[in-house]
Protein backbone atom coordinates (compact mmCIF):
# COMPACT_ATOMS: atom_id res chain seq x y z
CA UNK A 1 0.00 0.00 0.00
CA UNK A 2 1.61 3.85 -1.37
CA UNK A 3 0.86 5.95 1.55
CA UNK A 4 -1.13 9.11 0.49
CA UNK A 5 0.92 12.05 -0.89
CA UNK A 6 2.47 14.57 1.33
CA UNK A 7 0.49 17.29 -0.27
CA UNK A 8 -2.81 15.25 0.67
CA UNK A 9 -1.37 14.69 4.21
CA UNK A 10 -3.93 16.06 6.95
CA UNK A 11 -2.29 18.79 9.79
CA UNK A 12 -0.55 17.25 13.02
CA UNK A 13 -3.09 19.95 14.40
CA UNK A 14 -6.02 18.44 12.97
CA UNK A 15 -5.11 15.02 14.70
CA UNK A 16 -4.39 16.34 17.78
CA UNK A 17 -7.46 18.02 18.01
CA UNK A 18 -9.35 14.89 17.24
CA UNK A 19 -7.25 13.11 19.46
CA UNK A 20 -8.13 15.31 22.50
CA UNK A 21 -12.03 15.06 22.42
CA UNK A 22 -12.63 11.70 23.81
CA UNK A 23 -9.62 12.42 26.74
CA UNK A 24 -11.13 16.06 27.64
CA UNK A 25 -14.60 14.70 28.28
CA UNK A 26 -13.68 11.90 30.31
CA UNK A 27 -11.37 14.65 32.55
CA UNK A 28 -13.01 17.96 32.27
CA UNK A 29 -15.73 16.70 34.87
CA UNK A 30 -14.45 14.69 37.12
CA UNK A 31 -13.59 17.74 40.08
CA UNK A 32 -17.03 17.82 40.19
CA UNK A 33 -18.65 14.10 41.27
CA UNK A 34 -18.31 14.33 44.64
CA UNK A 35 -20.68 17.59 44.47
CA UNK A 36 -23.12 16.12 41.85
CA UNK A 37 -23.54 13.12 44.25
CA UNK A 38 -25.59 16.03 46.50
CA UNK A 39 -26.96 17.55 43.45
CA UNK A 40 -28.58 13.81 41.87
CA UNK A 41 -29.42 12.92 45.58
CA UNK A 42 -27.69 9.81 44.94
CA UNK A 43 -24.84 7.49 46.23
CA UNK A 44 -21.39 7.69 45.20
CA UNK A 45 -21.51 4.28 43.24
CA UNK A 46 -24.13 5.49 40.88
CA UNK A 47 -21.77 8.79 39.94
CA UNK A 48 -19.42 6.57 39.45
CA UNK A 49 -21.63 4.77 36.95
CA UNK A 50 -21.26 8.28 34.58
CA UNK A 51 -17.35 7.35 34.70
CA UNK A 52 -17.42 4.02 34.28
CA UNK A 53 -20.06 3.35 31.77
CA UNK A 54 -17.80 6.17 29.54
CA UNK A 55 -15.24 3.56 29.62
CA UNK A 56 -17.34 0.90 28.57
CA UNK A 57 -18.73 2.78 25.68
CA UNK A 58 -15.55 4.27 24.56
CA UNK A 59 -14.19 0.59 24.64
CA UNK A 60 -17.06 -0.99 22.97
CA UNK A 61 -17.62 1.73 19.98
CA UNK A 62 -14.06 1.09 18.94
CA UNK A 63 -14.53 -2.21 18.19
CA UNK A 64 -16.92 -0.58 16.06
CA UNK A 65 -15.24 1.83 14.58
CA UNK A 66 -12.08 0.37 13.17
CA UNK A 67 -13.65 -2.18 10.99
CA UNK A 68 -16.34 0.76 9.63
CA UNK A 69 -13.26 2.80 9.42
CA UNK A 70 -11.13 -0.17 7.50
CA UNK A 71 -14.09 -0.20 4.73
CA UNK A 72 -15.61 3.03 4.20
CA UNK A 73 -12.69 5.69 5.05
CA UNK A 74 -11.28 7.19 8.35
CA UNK A 75 -13.28 10.68 7.07
CA UNK A 76 -16.69 9.34 7.17
CA UNK A 77 -16.41 7.72 10.30
CA UNK A 78 -14.99 10.21 12.35
CA UNK A 79 -17.44 13.00 11.07
CA UNK A 80 -20.62 10.32 12.33
CA UNK A 81 -19.20 9.82 15.80
CA UNK A 82 -18.02 13.51 16.18
CA UNK A 83 -22.33 14.26 15.51
CA UNK A 84 -22.76 12.03 17.98
CA UNK A 85 -20.38 13.32 20.86
CA UNK A 86 -22.27 16.73 20.33
CA UNK A 87 -25.62 15.54 20.50
CA UNK A 88 -24.24 13.53 23.81
CA UNK A 89 -22.61 16.65 25.37
CA UNK A 90 -26.00 18.67 24.75
CA UNK A 91 -27.84 16.49 26.31
CA UNK A 92 -25.52 15.98 29.45
CA UNK A 93 -25.64 20.04 29.55
CA UNK A 94 -29.27 19.32 30.31
CA UNK A 95 -29.50 16.66 32.34
CA UNK A 96 -32.53 16.83 34.87
CA UNK A 97 -31.50 12.95 36.45
CA UNK A 98 -28.75 11.18 36.88
CA UNK A 99 -30.63 8.73 34.57
CA UNK A 100 -30.09 11.40 31.29
CA UNK A 101 -27.05 12.19 32.38
CA UNK A 102 -25.63 8.69 32.12
CA UNK A 103 -27.36 8.08 29.04
CA UNK A 104 -25.44 11.81 27.79
CA UNK A 105 -22.34 10.07 28.50
CA UNK A 106 -22.79 7.13 27.29
CA UNK A 107 -23.73 8.95 23.78
CA UNK A 108 -20.56 11.36 24.48
CA UNK A 109 -18.59 8.51 24.89
CA UNK A 110 -19.34 6.65 21.26
CA UNK A 111 -18.75 9.72 19.92
CA UNK A 112 -15.54 11.16 21.28
CA UNK A 113 -13.68 7.78 20.90
CA UNK A 114 -14.20 8.07 16.66
CA UNK A 115 -11.13 10.77 17.31
CA UNK A 116 -8.82 8.08 18.97
CA UNK A 117 -9.43 5.35 16.63
CA UNK A 118 -9.22 7.41 13.48
CA UNK A 119 -6.00 9.42 14.08
CA UNK A 120 -3.56 6.52 15.22
CA UNK A 121 -5.20 4.55 12.40
CA UNK A 122 -4.50 7.98 9.90
CA UNK A 123 -1.06 7.84 11.23
CA UNK A 124 -0.66 4.08 10.01
CA UNK A 125 -1.91 4.92 6.86
CA UNK A 126 0.63 7.32 6.38
CA UNK A 127 3.95 6.25 8.45
CA UNK A 128 5.72 2.90 9.19
CA UNK A 129 6.15 1.38 12.29
CA UNK A 130 8.81 2.73 13.64
CA UNK A 131 7.61 6.32 12.87
CA UNK A 132 4.04 5.57 13.58
CA UNK A 133 5.12 5.39 17.48
CA UNK A 134 7.11 8.61 16.90
CA UNK A 135 4.63 10.33 16.17
CA UNK A 136 1.78 9.30 17.95
CA UNK A 137 4.19 9.91 20.66
CA UNK A 138 4.12 13.84 19.33
CA UNK A 139 0.83 13.52 18.93
CA UNK A 140 -0.57 12.54 22.57
CA UNK A 141 2.21 15.28 23.60
CA UNK A 142 0.73 17.89 21.99
CA UNK A 143 -3.06 16.44 22.45
CA UNK A 144 -2.12 16.27 26.25
CA UNK A 145 -2.61 20.09 26.80
CA UNK A 146 -6.24 19.39 26.91
CA UNK A 147 -6.72 17.10 29.38
CA UNK A 148 -3.79 18.46 31.50
CA UNK A 149 -6.15 21.28 32.03
CA UNK A 150 -9.06 19.96 31.81
CA UNK A 151 -9.85 18.91 35.26
CA UNK A 152 -8.27 22.35 36.54
CA UNK A 153 -11.14 24.16 33.75
CA UNK A 154 -14.14 21.70 34.92
CA UNK A 155 -13.11 23.07 38.59
CA UNK A 156 -13.41 26.41 38.29
CA UNK A 157 -16.18 26.69 35.78
CA UNK A 158 -18.04 24.18 38.72
CA UNK A 159 -17.20 26.60 41.18
CA UNK A 160 -18.01 29.78 38.83
CA UNK A 161 -21.19 28.42 37.21
CA UNK A 162 -22.07 24.72 37.73
CA UNK A 163 -21.42 21.09 36.58
CA UNK A 164 -23.27 21.58 33.60
CA UNK A 165 -20.82 24.37 32.13
CA UNK A 166 -18.26 21.62 31.60
CA UNK A 167 -20.38 19.73 29.22
CA UNK A 168 -21.39 22.59 27.65
CA UNK A 169 -17.49 23.28 27.01
CA UNK A 170 -17.51 19.86 25.53
CA UNK A 171 -20.16 20.32 22.95
CA UNK A 172 -18.34 23.51 21.81
CA UNK A 173 -15.09 22.02 21.19
CA UNK A 174 -16.54 18.83 19.05
CA UNK A 175 -19.04 21.34 17.10
CA UNK A 176 -15.33 23.16 16.57
CA UNK A 177 -13.48 19.66 15.48
CA UNK A 178 -16.21 18.62 13.80
CA UNK A 179 -16.40 21.82 11.21
CA UNK A 180 -12.69 22.02 10.94
CA UNK A 181 -12.69 18.30 10.09
CA UNK A 182 -15.44 18.58 7.54
CA UNK A 183 -13.41 21.40 5.69
CA UNK A 184 -9.80 19.96 6.16
CA UNK A 185 -9.32 16.53 6.84
CA UNK A 186 -8.64 14.22 3.64
CA UNK A 187 -9.06 10.74 2.98
CA UNK A 188 -6.29 8.95 3.77
CA UNK A 189 -7.16 4.95 3.23
CA UNK A 190 -6.11 4.63 -0.37
CA UNK A 191 -7.58 0.94 -0.25
CA UNK A 192 -10.62 -0.24 1.64
CA UNK A 193 -11.32 -3.91 2.91
CA UNK A 194 -13.63 -5.78 1.61
CA UNK A 195 -17.00 -5.43 3.16
CA UNK A 196 -18.45 -9.16 2.10
CA UNK A 197 -21.21 -7.77 -0.20
CA UNK A 198 -23.94 -8.61 2.21
CA UNK A 199 -24.32 -7.42 5.76
CA UNK A 200 -23.41 -11.19 6.30
CA UNK A 201 -20.91 -11.12 4.56
CA UNK A 202 -19.69 -7.88 6.22
CA UNK A 203 -19.62 -9.54 9.62
CA UNK A 204 -18.36 -12.45 8.89
CA UNK A 205 -15.19 -10.44 7.52
CA UNK A 206 -15.68 -8.36 10.81
CA UNK A 207 -15.30 -11.46 13.10
CA UNK A 208 -12.53 -12.91 10.84
CA UNK A 209 -10.47 -9.83 11.15
CA UNK A 210 -11.09 -9.51 15.24
CA UNK A 211 -9.68 -13.12 15.43
CA UNK A 212 -7.14 -12.98 13.07
CA UNK A 213 -5.60 -10.15 15.28
CA UNK A 214 -6.32 -12.10 18.64
CA UNK A 215 -4.95 -15.53 17.73
CA UNK A 216 -1.48 -13.37 16.76
CA UNK A 217 1.34 -13.14 20.07
CA UNK A 218 2.61 -10.28 19.24
CA UNK A 219 -0.63 -8.48 18.93
CA UNK A 220 -1.57 -9.59 22.04
CA UNK A 221 1.86 -9.25 23.83
CA UNK A 222 1.41 -5.23 22.83
CA UNK A 223 -2.29 -4.85 23.44
CA UNK A 224 -2.34 -6.39 27.09
CA UNK A 225 0.98 -3.98 27.64
CA UNK A 226 -1.26 -1.39 26.98
CA UNK A 227 -4.11 -2.29 28.65
CA UNK A 228 -2.35 -3.16 31.75
CA UNK A 229 -1.17 0.32 31.58
CA UNK A 230 -4.00 1.82 31.20
CA UNK A 231 -5.79 0.52 34.11
CA UNK A 232 -3.14 2.21 36.07
CA UNK A 233 -4.05 5.77 34.91
CA UNK A 234 -7.36 4.76 35.35
CA UNK A 235 -7.07 3.75 38.83
CA UNK A 236 -5.56 6.68 39.70
CA UNK A 237 -8.30 8.81 38.14
CA UNK A 238 -11.39 7.23 39.85
CA UNK A 239 -9.52 7.00 43.40
CA UNK A 240 -7.41 10.46 43.89
CA UNK A 241 -10.42 12.68 43.68
CA UNK A 242 -11.79 11.03 46.41
CA UNK A 243 -8.78 11.13 48.46
CA UNK A 244 -8.16 14.65 47.88
CA UNK A 245 -11.48 16.01 47.99
CA UNK A 246 -13.59 13.51 50.34
CA UNK A 247 -10.40 12.38 52.53
CA UNK A 248 -8.20 15.43 52.87
CA UNK A 249 -11.16 17.91 52.65
CA UNK A 250 -9.55 20.11 49.54
CA UNK A 251 -11.55 21.79 47.07
CA UNK A 252 -12.31 20.23 43.55
CA UNK A 253 -9.86 23.27 42.09
CA UNK A 254 -7.11 21.70 44.02
CA UNK A 255 -7.49 18.39 42.51
CA UNK A 256 -7.66 20.09 39.31
CA UNK A 257 -4.60 22.16 39.59
CA UNK A 258 -2.21 19.34 41.21
CA UNK A 259 -3.59 17.19 38.29
CA UNK A 260 -1.70 19.21 35.33
CA UNK A 261 1.83 17.79 37.22
CA UNK A 262 0.24 13.91 35.65
CA UNK A 263 -0.17 15.84 32.77
CA UNK A 264 2.89 17.23 32.45
CA UNK A 265 4.56 13.96 33.03
CA UNK A 266 2.61 12.38 30.42
CA UNK A 267 4.06 14.54 28.13
CA UNK A 268 7.26 14.23 28.95
CA UNK A 269 6.96 10.84 28.30
CA UNK A 270 5.73 11.64 24.96
CA UNK A 271 8.42 13.56 23.94
CA UNK A 272 10.66 10.76 25.34
CA UNK A 273 8.83 8.58 22.65
CA UNK A 274 8.91 11.02 20.39
CA UNK A 275 12.82 11.81 20.18
CA UNK A 276 14.38 8.20 21.27
CA UNK A 277 11.33 5.28 19.63
CA UNK A 278 13.29 5.51 16.23
CA UNK A 279 16.71 5.02 17.70
CA UNK A 280 16.02 2.06 20.25
CA UNK A 281 13.03 0.68 18.88
CA UNK A 282 9.59 0.02 20.06
CA UNK A 283 10.18 -2.84 22.16
CA UNK A 284 13.04 -0.78 24.43
CA UNK A 285 11.35 1.88 24.96
CA UNK A 286 7.96 -0.47 26.58
CA UNK A 287 10.32 -2.44 29.26
CA UNK A 288 11.79 1.09 30.18
CA UNK A 289 8.18 1.91 30.17
CA UNK A 290 7.68 -0.90 32.63
CA UNK A 291 10.35 -0.61 34.76
CA UNK A 292 9.82 2.94 35.47
CA UNK A 293 5.88 2.19 36.62
CA UNK A 294 6.59 -0.41 38.79
CA UNK A 295 9.30 2.00 40.81
CA UNK A 296 6.22 4.89 40.30
CA UNK A 297 3.22 3.13 41.64
CA UNK A 298 5.80 1.50 44.01
CA UNK A 299 6.87 4.88 45.49
CA UNK A 300 3.01 5.67 45.95
CA UNK A 301 2.17 2.89 47.89
CA UNK A 302 5.19 3.32 49.80
CA UNK A 303 4.19 6.73 50.89
CA UNK A 304 0.82 5.73 51.68
CA UNK A 305 2.01 3.38 53.77
CA UNK A 306 4.30 5.34 55.73
CA UNK A 307 1.56 7.73 55.98
CA UNK A 308 2.12 10.54 53.74
CA UNK A 309 -1.24 11.39 51.97
CA UNK A 310 -0.39 14.81 50.78
CA UNK A 311 -1.26 16.24 47.59
CA UNK A 312 2.80 16.30 46.63
CA UNK A 313 3.00 12.77 48.21
CA UNK A 314 0.10 11.49 46.06
CA UNK A 315 0.99 13.53 42.45
CA UNK A 316 4.92 13.56 42.21
CA UNK A 317 5.09 9.92 42.37
CA UNK A 318 2.44 9.76 40.00
CA UNK A 319 4.12 11.95 37.93
CA UNK A 320 6.59 9.07 37.24
CA UNK A 321 3.41 7.02 36.62
CA UNK A 322 2.59 9.12 34.06
CA UNK A 323 6.12 9.03 32.35
CA UNK A 324 5.85 5.77 32.14
CA UNK A 325 2.86 5.84 30.49
CA UNK A 326 3.98 8.48 28.49
CA UNK A 327 6.70 5.84 26.47
CA UNK A 328 4.47 2.27 26.64
CA UNK A 329 1.76 3.73 25.18
CA UNK A 330 2.71 5.07 21.86
CA UNK A 331 4.65 1.72 21.60
CA UNK A 332 2.41 -0.37 22.29
CA UNK A 333 -0.04 1.53 20.20
CA UNK A 334 2.48 1.29 17.46
CA UNK A 335 3.11 -2.23 17.51
CA UNK A 336 -0.64 -3.63 17.63
CA UNK A 337 -1.54 -1.75 14.63
CA UNK A 338 1.68 -2.94 13.11
CA UNK A 339 0.61 -6.54 13.26
CA UNK A 340 -1.84 -6.18 10.36
CA UNK A 341 -1.43 -2.49 8.22
CA UNK A 342 -4.10 -3.39 6.33
CA UNK A 343 -6.43 -4.24 9.87
CA UNK A 344 -4.92 -0.90 11.42
CA UNK A 345 -8.14 0.66 12.20
CA UNK A 346 -9.65 -2.90 13.42
CA UNK A 347 -6.26 -3.03 15.71
CA UNK A 348 -6.16 0.59 16.78
CA UNK A 349 -10.03 0.22 17.27
CA UNK A 350 -9.47 -3.50 19.47
CA UNK A 351 -6.72 -2.04 21.56
CA UNK A 352 -8.65 1.21 22.67
CA UNK A 353 -11.51 -1.18 23.23
CA UNK A 354 -9.46 -3.35 25.77
CA UNK A 355 -7.59 -0.23 27.15
CA UNK A 356 -11.37 0.85 28.32
CA UNK A 357 -12.31 -2.26 29.50
CA UNK A 358 -9.52 -2.72 31.83
CA UNK A 359 -9.89 1.32 32.87
CA UNK A 360 -13.34 0.26 33.71
CA UNK A 361 -12.97 -2.65 35.50
CA UNK A 362 -9.84 -0.90 37.21
CA UNK A 363 -12.83 2.23 38.20
CA UNK A 364 -14.90 -0.10 39.88
CA UNK A 365 -12.61 -2.20 41.97
CA UNK A 366 -10.93 1.33 43.41
CA UNK A 367 -14.79 2.18 43.51
CA UNK A 368 -16.03 -0.68 45.27
CA UNK A 369 -12.97 -1.24 47.73
CA UNK A 370 -12.99 2.65 48.78
CA UNK A 371 -16.63 2.00 49.89
CA UNK A 372 -14.97 -0.39 52.35
CA UNK A 373 -12.03 1.09 53.10
CA UNK A 374 -12.53 4.70 52.48
CA UNK A 375 -8.94 5.92 52.25
CA UNK A 376 -6.10 6.22 49.80
CA UNK A 377 -5.12 2.43 50.40
CA UNK A 378 -7.26 0.69 47.65
CA UNK A 379 -6.17 3.44 45.06
CA UNK A 380 -2.21 2.70 45.71
CA UNK A 381 -2.80 -1.03 45.60
CA UNK A 382 -4.57 -1.13 42.53
CA UNK A 383 -2.04 0.73 40.59
CA UNK A 384 0.85 -1.45 41.84
CA UNK A 385 -1.39 -4.55 40.70
CA UNK A 386 -1.63 -3.46 37.18
CA UNK A 387 1.92 -2.35 36.78
CA UNK A 388 3.17 -5.49 38.45
CA UNK A 389 1.11 -7.43 35.82
CA UNK A 390 2.26 -4.72 32.66
CA UNK A 391 5.91 -5.71 33.59
CA UNK A 392 4.86 -9.03 33.52
CA UNK A 393 3.32 -9.03 30.33
CA UNK A 394 7.11 -7.14 29.06
CA UNK A 395 8.66 -10.61 30.16
CA UNK A 396 6.14 -12.82 28.63
CA UNK A 397 5.25 -11.79 25.53
CA UNK A 398 9.02 -10.08 24.26
CA UNK A 399 9.94 -13.05 21.68
CA UNK A 400 6.62 -12.87 20.32
CA UNK A 401 6.88 -8.73 20.11
CA UNK A 402 10.78 -9.00 18.87
CA UNK A 403 9.21 -11.30 15.97
CA UNK A 404 6.72 -8.08 14.65
CA UNK A 405 10.43 -5.69 15.01
CA UNK A 406 12.00 -7.58 12.73
CA UNK A 407 9.44 -7.87 10.41
CA UNK A 408 9.37 -3.89 10.32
Amino acid sequence: MSAPSTTNRPSLAILIAMTAIGPTALNIFIASMPGMQLVFNTDYGTIQLTLTLYLVGLGLAQLAYGPISDRTGRRPALLSGLAIFVLGSLLCTLAWSIEVLIAGRLLQAIGGCAGLVMARAIVRDIYDRSESAAMIGYITMAMSLAPMFAPAIGGFLDAWWSWRASFALCMLFGLAVATWSLLRLPETLLHKAETGGSIMGGLAAYCRDQWSLLCHPGFRGYALQTTFTSGMFFAFITGAPFVVISVQKLPPSTYGLWFILVSVGYMVGNFCTGRLARRFGTDRMIAAGAIIAVFGSGLITTCGLLGYTSPPALFLPMAVVAISNGITLPNGIAGAISVNPRLAGTAAGMVGALQMAMGAVATQIVGHWQDIRPDHLPMEFTMLGFACCAAATCLLSRNARQTISKAG
